[in-house]
């Protein structure tokens, strides 16, 4: 098996349809031999029907509380955000927040991408629903990955392999590479036999030939998935992917993919 020492794709309760907190999750972790965690909860508006109520996002709102050590396994924050449109616009960007937590009104009024983005290490840029790519061409559903995969905070794209939404794939995975960025082989993608199995092999298959990076995680809704990646392993050992592109093996090959990306730049002592 793989060296792999991070898990940067878990959820939380606060996720919904995720079942353990976060200390379950980095226990778990430890026991898993897990030394970074990245908790990345949904960011959408499958969470909540008042989605423009400051009140619904409180828990991302105080990452800042989460020691950056704990249980012997640094501890980052992310998110999961939802792909909104043709355009790669990721949920939150048009949605103005009027009042504070506790009912103040803001003046000026805040974003509440804005507002949550800034508070996070890195954002995994995800396709749950589909609706806005029903009848649209493989080249525009390229583009929006791409679009989405130049947000700045965006490091990787979530389980492309089953989002079910076609796309060029040597386009995406070159401008990944252009980008410092990984593509994502998601553990999730093969509970299901077949299709998305298929395609996460050739996903890995081309950024194998093309040496672009990729990020190997759980997306572990709970404590008993964490740091768990045997099947999405098992197909990578079946094509020789070679260790060296993988951009979690350790904790400091992801640390320091982050900072290459640009995305988010960390010192030893921040991590502290």
């Amino acid at each position: 098996m793989y060296q792999i020492e991070c898990d940067t794709h878990t959820h939380t309760l606060y996720s919904r349809h995720a079942y353990s907190t976060i200390e379950e999750n980095v226990r778990a972790a430890s026991e898993a031999g897990i030394k970074l965690l990245a908790t990345t909860e949904h960011f959408s508006d499958m969470l909540y029907d008042d989605y423009k109520s400051l009140k619904n996002y409180q828990y991302l709102l105080c990452l800042s509380n989460w020691p950056r050590q704990w249980h012997g396994v640094t501890l980052l924050r992310g998110c999961e955000a939802d792909i909104v449109d043709m355009e790669g616009h990721l949920f939150g960007h048009d949605i103005e927040i009027t009042r504070s937590t506790i009912g103040d009104v803001l003046d000026p009024p805040g974003n509440l991408q804005e507002m949550i983005f800034r508070r996070l290490d890195f954002v995994i840029a995800s396709v749950h629903s589909k609706r806005h790519t029903e009848g649209q061409s493989i080249a525009k559903n390229t583009e929006m990955y791409i679009k989405a995969l130049e947000n700045p905070l965006v490091f990787f794209i979530g389980h492309i392999g089953r989002a079910g939404v076609p796309f060029e794939l040597d386009e995406v995975v070159k401008r990944a590479k252009e980008l410092n960025k990984p593509i994502e082989i998601n553990e999730h993608s093969f509970s299901w036999e077949g299709h998305h199995q298929q395609v996460c092999r050739e996903i890995a298959i081309r950024c194998a030939e093309l040496g672009t990076s990729i990020c190997v995680n759980t997306d572990a809704h709970m404590s008993c998935e964490v740091g768990r990646t045997q099947k999405a392993q098992a197909m990578l050992e079946e094509i020789s992917f070679p260790q060296e592109l993988i951009i979690n093996r350790t904790r400091e090959s992801f640390i320091e993919g982050l900072a290459k990306s640009g995305v988010r730049t960390f010192d030893e002592a921040s991590l502290k």
